[in-house]
């Protein structure tokens, strides 16, 4: 009877030093440490603009971890698009925005990417798209005679 009594006294405490352990995981995985980069959109769709235009987008991030971000060099998917990004590391809780520049001197769809790097645990993939068109022609007025109208000197 006594080994009985003991063997669930064992079996009661196995019990709850498993239950804390479990609690102190979930507790530990809520907690993120390290800097997030979280933005608010990846993606963005100049649609048709002219050849000539302004290319500029600023994509807005936040750190949402709890240590400072680091950005380094984000990489483009090719030499039309220029990327800036700020050089000084970005506080948790703190905002900020990558300026991606388009060379609109071409005409034609694009479809281009810039690959963020950074001391968070994910690289982000930042996408624009759109299309540039030629500027339309600048016709000059053409002056509206009346047939049959004789000129009048003044």
């Amino acid at each position: 009877m006594k080994k009985i009594v003991l063997f669930l006294m064992m079996a009661v405490a196995v019990n709850f030093v498993t239950a804390q352990n479990e609690t102190q995981k979930k507790e530990i995985a809520k907690k993120k440490n390290g800097p997030e980069i979280t933005f608010k959109n990846v993606m963005h769709d100049y649609g048709t603009i002219y050849v000539g235009s302004d290319g500029s987008y600023e994509f807005e991030f936040t750190n949402t971890g709890n240590e400072p971000l680091i950005l380094s060099k984000p990489r483009s998917s090719c030499g039309c698009t220029v990327p800036t990004w700020p050089k000084e590391p970005i506080l948790p809780g703190e905002s900020n925005k990558i300026k991606v520049t388009y060379n609109t001197h071409k005409p034609g769809p694009f479809n281009k990417s810039v690959t963020i790097y950074s001391n968070a645990n994910k690289t982000v993939i930042l996408r624009i798209k759109g299309k540039v068109i030629p500027k339309p022609a600048e016709a000059l007025p053409e002056k509206q005679n009346s047939e049959g109208a004789s000129p009048v000197n003044k």
